[in-house]
């Protein structure tokens, strides 16, 4: 394949997706961003898609025909769905959006993208989870999802394997994004109960997540797959969670 290879990031609108977007163009790839909302402001040149991934029809069809453009390098399943509900309050409608968006979405994205992959004699997926996945207060089905995501990753990179294609996932604990600021506001007494329960003392940035999805997607990482690196400044060591 000619020119850059092309990685699509779902979730790129903000927070990691768009971090991510930008940390692969500054290493030469060509990104293609993916997400419910388009970004008021994009970058000359930049290619982005709009897509509802909570309409799986709509997914399936996005998926399809972005495959007809011409293959993909990598796929960054980065889009996520958190209902914040009690185990008692959840209901089968929060669990059907978190699967459709935080599982299904993904599912159909590979299934899409992989024989280009294929054809290109290799390829890479990064699947975000999330510390969550190991269990959290009010997140019946984002943890659930989470944690599907994670056994799809180890999955996945048996099956595709054989094809060079690598799959291992990411589990980020609290990085300081716009869905992060929503739930946990500065200065909160919750939000700074939480930041002195992480080890290094502070949440991590876009950034910092965004550079190990590089790092994944590299020649020199083609080793590794179906891995789940957490990205969480300890906590998952900690003895406080």
């Amino acid at each position: 394949m000619s020119g850059p290879r092309r990685v699509l990031v779902t979730g790129a609108s903000r927070g990691i997706g768009r971090a991510t977007v930008h940390r692969l163009r500054r290493d030469g790839y060509d990104p293609v961003g993916l997400a419910r909302t388009v970004p008021a402001v994009l970058a000359a040149g930049k290619e982005f898609v709009q897509c509802d991934l909570g309409d799986t029809e709509a997914v399936r069809e996005t998926a399809a025909a972005l495959a007809k453009t011409g293959p993909f390098y990598a796929l960054v399943n980065n889009a996520a769905m958190s209902p914040i509900t009690s185990m008692d309050d959840t209901s089968l409608d929060d669990m059907d959006i978190a699967n459709r968006v935080n599982v299904l979405a993904p599912l159909l994205l590979t299934q899409a993208l992989a024989p280009g992959m294929r054809a290109l004699g290799g390829g890479r997926i990064v699947n975000i989870s999330s510390r969550a996945a190991l269990g959290k207060v009010n997140r019946t089905a984002y943890s659930a999802t989470k944690s599907a995501l994670v056994g799809m990753t180890r999955t996945w990179a048996l099956e595709l394997a054989p094809d060079n294609v690598t799959v291992n996932a990411i589990a980020p604990g609290p990085i300081d994004t716009e869905i992060f600021q929503t739930a946990s506001p500065p200065g909160h007494a919750r939000t700074i109960a939480l930041k002195a329960a992480v080890p290094l003392q502070r949440v991590g940035s876009p950034e910092e997540v965004a550079h190990v999805i590089a790092f994944l997607l590299d020649d020199l990482a083609g080793f590794i797959t179906g891995q789940t690196i957490h990205i969480d400044g300890g906590l998952t060591i900690s003895a406080v969670k």
